[in-house]
């Protein structure tokens, strides 16, 4: 199964993992499921990490490298991306959530989270 990381796994996976939870864990560790992370979610910790944000203390840079080379696909964002906001309810108003749920509708791919307002989407979204 194909599946796209919220940011804040993507940050836990690769340098917190104790706070995964075990059903984020499995996921991640399961050799069957293809692992994505958004374009999306770079730019989030780009704008974050420079803003300090304490949750956001990391190089994307490095980041981004890491997760290439742990075997994670990067998924651009595209017009079909930006077009699938369209009419997206606003249950979230996070842009940079917002747009990894349009990814995942546009895309068919599950949207794995932690984030119980990113969960009440319908569609793909699986909350851990």
């Amino acid at each position: 199964m194909k599946l796209l990381l919220d940011t804040h796994l993507l940050l836990w996976a690769a340098g917190r993992p104790e706070r995964l939870s075990a059903a984020a864990r499995a996921l991640i560790e399961d050799e069957e499921n293809t692992l994505l992370f958004s374009a999306a979610s770079l730019w989030e910790i780009t704008i974050k990490s420079d803003l300090r944000r304490p949750d956001f203390r990391v190089d994307p840079r490095l980041l981004r490298r890491a997760l290439v080379d742990n075997g994670y696909l990067e998924l651009p964002v595209t017009h079909r991306h930006v077009l699938a906001l369209k009419g997206l309810s606003a249950l979230h108003r996070d842009p940079f959530d917002r747009m990894l749920v349009a990814q995942s509708s546009a895309e068919g791919v599950a949207l794995v989270t932690a984030d119980p307002l990113v969960a009440q989407y319908a569609g793909l979204v699986k909350h851990v």
